[in-house]
């Protein structure tokens, strides 16, 4: 039999690495044939954009890892040496430190998205659901790098958040000391934690982010109108478009205004007024002395004022309990949301006036947590924070009600 005919050049090559590795054919399922929405508007951009700030912390945080020395000894010390002595060290660190920043800002505006126009609703509960373990994986991410830097914040900050561990009857002293390593946070919590942030974690974020887009690509995207697009015989929207280059190109655009201003950050607002970079790390960590205020970064202060809220004891458990049990449920009822909306519609275009009153006061009681957590107790905001508490969890426990009884608007077309 004759060998078969080889053809060179260009289209040659393609031709041979696709026959391997269906390089072409992933181009095209995913971008330029895959079909979404005419009418996605800016909110649809914020995916994007942490996708780009989860690269830059990757890495950013390679790049620091070369020159990181993770021992209670050394880590102020060479934290300091990258700051001052490696070239453009101080640079990497603050792309870093303003990375973490940054992708909650696009993470939470993702998320308010979601809710807004209903991309949690079927057929796309398992999309919101990958992505609010995310969502948890990326707070555990910033905290274990919250403690590399082996301040005085970050000390005691770790120091806070692991003995709420210990608060779980019967096995929380166990479990607490099996997270440090040893009876107080030390150089063996500081490796574990570097070990947990550099490595094992961002593997988990890694296939979490694979799964959240594969589900997103089964189901397509949603849109605006929370309509569902018509299909036609091989499954493609009828009223689609391709995502390269249309929408490719317009998030080129959205992504330099977004550069725009992260740089503007970077090079003339690094410390963020002390919430980008704590300005008590600045001291190294001494065990022997705790600071006056103790404030977790700005994305979590949220949960520390729910915890710092709680200030009653019931049924023999101690405030503490209660507090971690409280914050622990406030990101619990985020993943039921597409189970708790009873609405026949799903945009926030569509719905009655209590959705939309509900969305403002839940997105409300959120940000005044935020403010809360990051200011000094004093004796009126712990009373504070119990009110946002309250308001924050009723209008989730309130959901099902309003959402089923609401006059909304018709959908176009009689849709649905």
């Amino acid at each position: 039999m004759a060998a078969p005919e080889r053809k060179g050049g260009r289209g040659g090559l393609l031709r041979w690495l696709d026959e391997r590795l269906p390089a072409r054919r992933l181009w095209r399922k995913h971008f330029s044939d895959y079909r979404v929405p005419r009418n996605l508007n800016g909110w649809y951009l914020f995916g994007s954009l942490a996708t780009l700030v989860l690269f830059n912390q990757l890495l950013s945080g390679l790049w620091l890892t070369m020159r990181y020395t993770p021992t209670a000894e050394d880590a102020f010390d060479s934290v300091a040496a990258i700051m001052r002595d490696v070239d453009y060290g101080w640079l990497i660190r603050h792309l870093h430190s303003t990375g973490a920043s940054a992708l909650f800002v696009v993470l939470y505006l993702h998320m308010f998205r979601g809710l807004l126009y209903g991309s949690y609703r079927a057929p796309r509960e398992l999309v919101w659901v990958f992505g609010m373990m995310l969502y948890l994986l990326m707070i555990a991410e910033a905290f274990t790098g919250y403690l590399l830097p082996w301040g005085q914040m970050s000390y005691w900050g770790a120091e806070v958040v692991i003995s709420l561990f210990s608060t779980i009857p019967w096995v929380g002293g166990e479990l607490a000391q099996w997270i440090r390593g040893d009876h107080v946070v030390s150089g063996v919590t500081l490796h574990r934690f570097f070990a947990l942030h550099v490595v094992g974690l961002p593997i988990v974020i890694a296939g979490l982010v694979v799964l959240h887009l594969v589900a997103l690509r089964e189901v397509g995207s949603g849109n605006p109108d929370g309509v569902e697009r018509v299909a036609d015989k091989q499954g493609k929207p009828l009223d689609g478009i391709p995502f390269h280059p249309y929408y490719t190109l317009k998030d080129l655009v959205g992504v330099a205004v977004f550069l725009g201003i992260f740089c503007t950050v970077v090079f003339y607002f690094p410390q963020g007024g002390g919430y980008l970079l704590e300005p008590a790390n600045t001291q190294p960590a001494d065990p022997l002395h705790t600071p006056t205020h103790i404030r977790p970064a700005w994305y979590v202060t949220p949960f520390y004022a729910i915890l710092r809220g709680v200030t009653f004891e019931l049924f023999g458990l101690d405030a503490r309990f209660w507090g971690a049990t409280i914050m622990a449920l406030a990101i619990a009822v985020l993943f039921v949301v597409p189970w708790l909306d009873r609405s026949p519609v799903r945009s926030m275009r569509f719905k009655g006036w209590p959705s939309r009153v509900m969305l403002g006061v839940s997105t409300g009681s959120f940000v005044a947590l935020g403010v809360l957590g990051s200011l000094p107790a004093t004796d009126l905001r712990p009373a504070w924070a119990q009110l946002a508490t309250l308001v924050y969890f009723a209008s989730f426990a309130l959901m099902p009600i309003y959402t089923r009884y609401e006059r909304c608007l018709p959908l176009p077309g009689g849709a649905r």
